[in-house]
């Protein structure tokens, strides 16, 4: 990116990411990644302006094409199903929202609890996400139509420093992500390590399975380096549950409203139309691992 002659492979990478995540991954909980989780924001909303910009500054290729010549009608639906998940993956993100709320101050805990405080909180977050993909996604592909890269980046190509300083910041807002998202299973791995009563000494016990638990993740990103094939088949299978329809059909078990009510009805048809959504995007992304499967390279 910024003019070097070397090359250096992916896995590489990777691996240098992942030595940084055991560094990270040692911080005892939610409370001490405020300052991470912070920085990791700031730099995805830097980022994604920075994309969209200069995408906009490029200004549209010359043979842009926004239609679906060379895609056969498989390939098109496959690929909207595909995009069902994606978009699942990232609106997700309801596995760690317990223990977020969990870490607000007991004082706010009079009336109506942490919920109000909470919810301004999550529509402030989805603000700001709404920002990020919406801008992106149709200023990238204004600009560079159905040629644009899953990494809008990718398909930018001048300036070159500012393309090199945005990638910098993707790689602190994964840093970050990493941490936010990996701090539950944390907790409830070191919990079961204490409700089997296998917890000795709890310094030993939190560095020696977070470090496994980096090692892990590291091999299985270096072994299967198809990320962007892999992130609809994730919201499918890993998000849509949790964020769109398990909160529904909780709702449904909990509050039993009448079946003549509008509530029961919204919530049944949200649950029926989001089963169908995680089932068509899981089809869908797997068609794309399984036809892209040849050009993968593994272990670079």
């Amino acid at each position: 990116m910024c003019g070097g002659s070397g090359h250096v492979g992916l896995s590489v990478w990777i691996i240098v990411f992942a030595i940084s995540e055991l560094f990270a991954s040692q911080l005892p909980n939610f409370n001490s990644l405020a300052f991470v989780s912070l920085v990791a924001a700031v730099m995805s909303v830097t980022y994604s302006t920075v994309g969209w910009t200069t995408a906009v500054a490029e200004g549209r290729t010359p043979d842009v094409k926004y239609n679906l010549d060379g895609v056969s009608r498989l390939e098109g639906i496959m690929g909207c199903f595909n995009a069902l998940g994606t978009i699942a993956f990232a609106y997700g993100g309801h596995n760690v929202v317990l223990e977020i709320q969990a870490t607000l101050p007991k004082k706010i805990s009079v009336e109506g609890g942490t919920f109000k405080p909470y919810m301004k909180g999550v529509y402030m977050a989805y603000a700001f996400v709404c920002y990020c993909y919406f801008t992106v996604a149709i200023c990238g592909y204004w600009a560079f139509g159905q040629a644009v890269q899953d990494n809008v980046l990718l398909s930018i190509r001048h300036p070159k420093w500012v393309v090199a300083v945005a990638d910098m910041f993707v790689v602190v807002h994964v840093f970050g992500s990493y941490q936010m998202y990996s701090m539950p299973v944390f907790d409830m791995i070191e919990a079961s390590f204490r409700n089997w009563g296998l917890t000795r000494n709890k310094f030993v016990t939190r560095l020696v399975m977070r470090s496994l638990y980096v090692v892990f993740t590291c091999f299985v990103a270096v072994t299967l380096p198809f990320f962007g094939d892999l992130m609809g088949f994730f919201g499918a299978i890993g998000f849509a549950p949790t964020t769109f329809w398990l909160p529904s059909l909780i709702w449904l078990v909990v509050k039993k409203p009448k079946r003549n009510t509008f509530s029961f009805w919204f919530n049944t048809f949200n649950i029926i139309l989001c089963v169908t959504i995680m089932f068509l995007a899981a089809i869908g992304s797997m068609y794309w691992i399984v036809r892209n499967s040849t050009g993968y390279k593994f272990y670079q």
